[in-house]
């Protein structure tokens, strides 16, 4: 979920409902009706619900958009009825309830991004024992009894870290900003970052922090830790928010601009953009919206008898100086998540069609 899988505040039901249309009972529906003249069967008439965490942050808003499009088609091809969101507004306790009020009322489809590793596994395994087909995305639970879409965050601070690295010849100073402590996806980007700092012993990370994914708190900990140690020669961050924060930092203060690593958060790509000029440089990768898309396709193919698989693992995109300007978006919000659809053949390739 970014950053994933803490990408904002959650706010309050009532400014949720009154941003996406969510019913009183946290229920956002596309279709409550399925159609007329037609029974339900196999992979055709699908009634189909989405358990989310939270709804609010952007990168939450424009995941259910696409879900929706490919809704749209899917019903155009007779394989979907319905589509409902559940929005559990940060409470995994609701969200569990959610899920098993979905299984009573006899979903065909449940998708899932998670709130808890562990807490929804007893609920989802329900599901699956009730013959409902289960796939989560995104923020992932630990059952092996449900088909799961997500990529690789230790490769994600990897990626980085190796890009950062040898932009600076292998040495140098860096202020590394991470995502809350205990948070699964920043441990594990950390992990896969630590890693590489590991092969080049004259790197040397001289603060290392842990911040919400706002760019309040996050400019908040970069200036202290930059006042600190003025000299750096680089950022490593795992968040697009972070990055921005750091940049925007370094902007304001007129200091030197360091290589900084991102995230697909508009605001830095805007930054990254503008700066181009000045000699800054990054790279970016993303936690892509679609992840949402490939669910549902893979529920939907598992149920027309294809051998989706469980672990289903979707590449990184990588944003770079050379195709930067395919992402950036200059006429959208700064707390958008520019991305590049993924064309149904590499979907239908990730999920074993």
């Amino acid at each position: 979920m970014n950053t994933r899988p803490v990408r904002g505040v959650v706010a309050v039901a009532a400014s949720l409902c009154a941003l996406v249309g969510v019913s009183a009972c946290n229920v956002q529906s596309d279709s409550d009706s399925a159609k007329s003249g037609e029974s339900a069967s196999a992979a055709k008439d699908l009634k189909v619900g989405w358990s989310t965490i939270y709804l609010t942050p952007s990168w939450m808003q424009q995941t259910l958009k696409m879900m929706q499009t490919d809704v749209t088609k899917l019903k155009a091809a007779g394989k979907v009825s319905s589509f409902k969101t559940f929005n559990a507004n940060g409470d995994t306790s609701q969200q569990i309830s959610q899920i098993r009020a979905m299984i009573q009322q006899k979903y065909d489809v449940i998708l899932v991004d998670a709130g808890s590793a562990t807490a929804l596994n007893p609920a989802l395994e329900q599901a699956v024992a009730a013959g409902i087909t289960v796939v989560a995305f995104d923020s992932l639970p630990t059952s092996k009894k449900v088909v799961r879409v997500g990529t690789d965050q230790k490769a994600w601070g990897s990626m980085m870290a190796e890009w950062l690295a040898k932009k600076l010849d292998g040495k140098g100073s860096i202020i590394a900003m991470n995502g809350p402590a205990g948070v699964a996806v920043s441990e594990d980007r950390w992990a896969g970052a630590e890693a590489v700092f590991k092969k080049y012993p004259n790197i040397k990370i001289v603060s290392n922090l842990h911040s919400e994914y706002n760019i309040a708190p996050a400019a908040q900990s970069f200036a202290s830790a930059y006042s600190a140690n003025p000299d750096i020669d680089g950022v490593f961050s795992q968040g697009g928010a972070l990055s921005a924060a750091a940049l925007q930092t370094l902007i304001k203060d007129d200091k030197k601009l360091v290589p900084i690593t991102g995230e697909n958060y508009n605001g830095f790509l805007k930054m990254w953009k503008s700066k181009q000029k000045d000699g800054f440089s990054s790279i970016a990768t993303a936690q892509p919206n679609y992840l949402g898309v490939i669910a549902l396709e893979a529920a939907v193919a598992k149920l027309e008898g294809v051998k989706v698989p469980q672990d289903v693992t979707v590449p990184l995109p990588e944003i770079t100086d050379d195709n930067l300007s395919e992402y950036v978006k200059t006429d959208q919000p700064d707390d958008s998540y520019p991305i590049n659809e993924l064309p149904q053949a590499q979907i239908d390739k990730l999920i074993g069609k």
